[in-house]
């Protein structure tokens, strides 16, 4: 009778692990670690929290999740057409499992790279009134929030690097 129990709440659990409360999870279960980015960058909570391995330890399961099911299902490398011009990608993207794959992949570096920029704007004593527009962007648009505080980066540093 206990084993009947156990099983259904593995399969209860299992029905809520689904596309849809995975996706709200990610997106709203990565809010408090960009907050803290923002809020208290220097913190021992949020040096242990958003720079340590938690957050993308938890996107990544949900990452390798996704990719299990889409293994089941035989889809895997169905319709991966990642590099066959944006009509594949827009093809690819219209699996829900794949499009969420990709966005939990989004979400573990954007949150990386605001990682970084603290860790950055310490080392350079870089102000708070400059960093912080950049993580804002970055968390909004990646790329752009990067190359502004790369940009503040060079002037604190008082160097180029391309690479460092």
């Amino acid at each position: 009778m206990l084993i009947y129990y156990i099983i259904l709440m593995i399969n209860n659990l299992l029905d809520l692990l689904n596309s849809e409360n995975i996706y709200l999870v990610a997106n709203w279960g990565v809010i408090p670690f960009w907050l803290l980015l923002i809020f208290a960058p220097f913190n021992s909570l949020t040096n242990f929290l958003v720079q340590s391995i938690i957050a993308p330890l938890l996107l990544a399961l949900g990452y390798a999740y996704l990719s299990y099911n889409l293994y089941l299902e035989n889809n895997l490398f169905d319709g991966f057409e990642l590099y066959n011009g944006l009509d594949g990608l827009y093809s690819m993207f219209a699996n829900e499992t794949v499009l969420l794959i990709f966005w939990l992949h989004f979400l573990a570096i954007s949150l990386f790279l605001g990682a970084w920029i603290v860790r950055e704007s310490k080392k350079y004593l870089i102000p708070r009134i400059i960093f912080i527009p950049s993580l804002i962007l970055t968390y909004f648009t990646g790329p752009v929030g990067i190359v502004i505080f790369w940009f503040f980066r060079i002037f604190f540093s008082k160097k180029i690097s391309l690479n460092d």
